[in-house]
């Protein structure tokens, strides 16, 4: 990705909470933004010890949608805590957040909680890719006429779990991916959402074609996760909550 907007980093610090890291979702992360794409940023902030100790707890999830300077941002963090509670079940968004390349803003506890998020990958996070492709062939499957978006979305998250399940690495990028796949049709597909808008649509949509790549690929997916070794459950959860106890103590 090129140098980013300046809109990004005003946007993070202006938050009402301390943040540990806001990075680049969505599209730009994916390696296929429209013209016309929104820029989706991902965070972690900090509540602070007297939202969290007493009845009244502050803000777990933090929203904001925004356009600045002609550049519409949407932006989500969640409260650390929440975070860690996310990275021990599988859930695949926000173990992409935390790993994706595209940093607009960290402290130094963003490399500590990547360290320790290692140990939070499991082989049953091929559940959310599965689940996510499912909605996505929903999505392409009943459109008329059919989009390059949800298509792409498909291919991409399908990729990104069978990857995981091979390496136990997070690659979110669908040009890498296919580096890697080489499926033959994904080029044509990329450079099409790379030249139009959000809501371009297919010259030719051969869906028999493509429900039999998503059949095949759902079935590598669950094989590869079969065969993964990646471990059955989470082994950091101590370590995520030493790291939570001393960011709240010290932002307290």
């Amino acid at each position: 990705m090129n140098s980013l907007p300046a809109q990004l980093l005003t946007t993070a610090t202006q938050q009402p909470y301390p943040l540990l890291f806001a990075t680049i979702s969505g599209a730009h992360l994916y390696g296929f933004p429209s013209p016309d794409s929104d820029y989706d940023l991902r965070g972690v902030h900090i509540l602070p010890l007297k939202q969290v100790i007493g009845l009244d707890m502050g803000q777990e999830t933090i929203e904001v949608s925004q356009l600045q300077d002609g550049l519409q941002l949407d932006l989500v963090t969640h409260d650390l805590k929440k975070f860690c509670g996310l990275l021990l079940k599988r859930n695949g968004y926000v173990l992409e957040q935390l790993y994706s390349p595209h940093v607009v803003y960290a402290i130094a506890e963003h490399e500590e909680l990547k360290a320790i998020a290692q140990g939070c990958i499991t082989r049953h996070h091929s559940h959310h890719y599965l689940g996510f492709a499912q909605t996505q062939w929903r999505l392409f499957e009943k459109e008329t006429p059919h989009r390059v978006k949800p298509l792409l979305y498909l291919y991409r998250v399908l990729l990104t779990g069978i990857h995981l399940m091979q390496t136990g690495e997070i690659e979110a990028n669908l040009v890498r991916l296919n580096e890697k796949f080489q499926l033959p049709y994904l080029a044509d597909l990329i450079a099409q959402k790379l030249s139009s808008s959000e809501k371009a649509v297919l010259s030719q949509a051969d869906l028999a074609f493509h429900q039999q790549e998503y059949q095949r690929l759902v079935e590598t997916l669950k094989a590869e996760s079969d065969y993964s070794h990646l471990p059955e459950a989470p082994s950091t959860k101590t370590a995520l909550n030493n790291l939570l106890v001393r960011v709240r103590l010290a932002f307290g």
